[in-house]
């Protein structure tokens, strides 16, 4: 081309770029995500939009593919640095046209139709994959997974690193992963819908969409904190709705008996939350404001146990308050002491405490007294709580090698494993009505069998009981949450028996690209 003509073309292609930046310019947010665009040459143009009702999105793309070395599909997107962890339910909307249709997330090095690339996708055959591009306008790779028709679809990246993890709902998740796939810091992440057909349009709908910044490596556990989005899930259909954010930690959201209030602990403090005007309001402690995780309501909801720090008294001490607050009563002399359960009637207290080396369960009259030891065996025994009627004491215990659930009389008598999972499950809270048990999971391949930490990938699980009893069905996952430590270490239930509610976590403070 000769100089000349250059010249004539540069304003042409000035306007052009020019374009292109007002068109990013004038991108709207879309919930949690800056915009959305159609990527390659779509011949009908997708649309993205979210409801704040039921905090879901809807995305509606076109396109030919998303394969060999260039892709068609809407994208809703947003960019980011570091690592994060990716979530969403996803489903399509109606029969389709194409069995290959495609859902899932997305991460792209940027918005051209050739972009290196790794996604998580679902395509309306049920097939699941990780699919990437190494590089711009190579042929896309594929990892199959061993299940398919799933519509849990997580995607993480830890450095160039990045695993799919995806499920059935109710079902743990199973995993693929591509590693020194370098895509660059600053990346697009997104949801997306291809309809494998250029001329057919298809629509997808997200919902419990979560980007969660994980815990550095250098996070120091008990003294580093991420920050918190305290959720309630309905434990049937297993939607997620989060009704407060808070960039410092808050942690074990107890549900009052009238439906109104939670109480949670945060920095040493108990916080009321009205789930009306969804506002924290402080609560009156006194000078007991050392308050960790373990804090449980009696029946009546008239009264608040806590297990508060005193370094004095051996650690984790117990106390009384009335549930509006006051001048909290000591109930155990000495620590560590830390409550999990308050009988029925509203005589006695549960707790694990260290007594010469061994963690084992104790009952205490609630208003103070000789404490009695429930169990025995080698081993950590924690989490105890009532069943509604005060005939049975569920609890976990680590005594097999491996956390699980057991079950005991409310004298200490019959200990039974209720549990034989492939995980370590922690914290057993059973619904106000006895009919179903929720507990936590974690991963045993990032957990000891003795410990709960904060920042782990977990799962909320749930069984059946009867008459306080386990029916012998196996466990259903009713939660994927990055999570741990504070999730859901007391009792949660909503009055009704429908729901729970938890914590979930993230580094707030590095969600955003500067």
């Amino acid at each position: 081309m000769k100089p000349t003509n250059l010249l004539k073309l540069l304003p042409g292609i000035i306007l052009f770029t020019s374009f292109c930046f007002t068109v990013m310019a004038q991108q709207k947010p879309i919930g949690i995500f800056e915009g959305s665009t159609d990527i390659g040459n779509v011949q009908k143009p997708g649309t993205a939009t979210y409801n704040p009702q039921n905090q879901q999105y809807e995305i509606a793309g076109s396109g030919y593919n998303i394969w060999f070395d260039h892709d068609e599909f809407h994208y809703l997107w947003k960019r980011m640095k570091g690592d994060f962890i990716l979530y969403t339910r996803a489903s399509f909307v109606g029969e389709g046209v194409d069995p290959h249709r495609k859902v899932g997330w997305m991460v792209r090095k940027n918005l051209e139709g050739n972009s290196p690339h790794v996604n998580a996708v679902v395509h309306g055959d049920g097939l699941t994959s990780l699919q990437f591009r190494e590089t711009a306008g190579a042929e896309t790779s594929e990892q199959r997974a061993a299940v398919t028709g799933t519509d849990v679809i997580q995607l993480e990246r830890k450095g160039n690193t990045y695993t799919m993890r995806v499920a059935k709902f109710g079902e743990p998740f199973v995993t693929k992963q591509v590693s020194k796939l370098d895509l660059g810091d600053e990346v697009y992440v997104g949801l997306f819908v291809n309809a494998h057909n250029p001329e057919v349009m298809e629509r997808g709908i997200f919902k419990d969409v979560r980007i969660s910044i994980p815990a550095p490596d250098s996070l120091v556990q008990y003294r580093d904190y991420l920050g918190s989005n305290l959720e309630v899930l309905d434990v049937f259909s297993g939607d997620r709705e989060i009704i407060y954010s808070a960039p410092n930690s808050i942690q074990a959201p107890n549900w009052t008996p009238d439906g109104k209030t939670l109480i949670y602990n945060s920095d040493g403090l108990m916080y009321s939350f009205d789930l009306a005007t969804r506002t924290p309001e402080l609560l009156n402690t006194g000078e007991v404001k050392n308050n960790n995780n373990d804090h449980v309501l009696s029946f009546n909801g008239k009264m608040l146990g806590l297990s508060s720090g005193v370094e004095e008294l051996g650690g984790s001490i117990i106390y009384t308050v009335p549930v509006s607050g006051g001048t909290p009563k000591q109930i155990t002399p000495r620590g560590p002491s830390y409550l999990h359960g308050w009988s029925p009637d509203g005589k006695n207290l549960i707790y694990t405490a260290e007594r010469n080396g061994e963690y084992d369960i104790y009952r205490v009259p609630a208003t103070g007294g000789k404490e009695v030891r429930l169990t025995t065996a080698k081993g950590l025994d924690d989490g105890s709580e009532y069943t509604p009627d005060g005939r049975y004491i569920y609890f976990n215990s680590n005594r097999g090698g491996t956390m699980q659930i057991w079950r005991m009389k409310a004298d200490g008598s019959e200990q039974q494993a209720v549990t034989n999972s492939d995980f370590h499950d922690w914290f057993p809270h059973v619904s106000p009505d006895g009919r179903w048990l929720v507990f936590i999971s974690f991963l045993k391949e990032e957990v000891a069998a003795g410990d709960h930490p904060f920042y782990k990938h977990v799962y909320l699980r749930m069984i059946p009981l009867q008459k306080g009893l386990p029916t012998g069905e196996e466990p259903r996952v009713i939660a994927y949450v990055y999570g741990g430590q504070g999730t859901i270490n007391t009792p949660s239930w909503s009055p009704d028996s429908k729901k729970v509610a938890f914590v979930s976590n993230s580094d707030m403070s590095m969600e955003e690209v500067e």
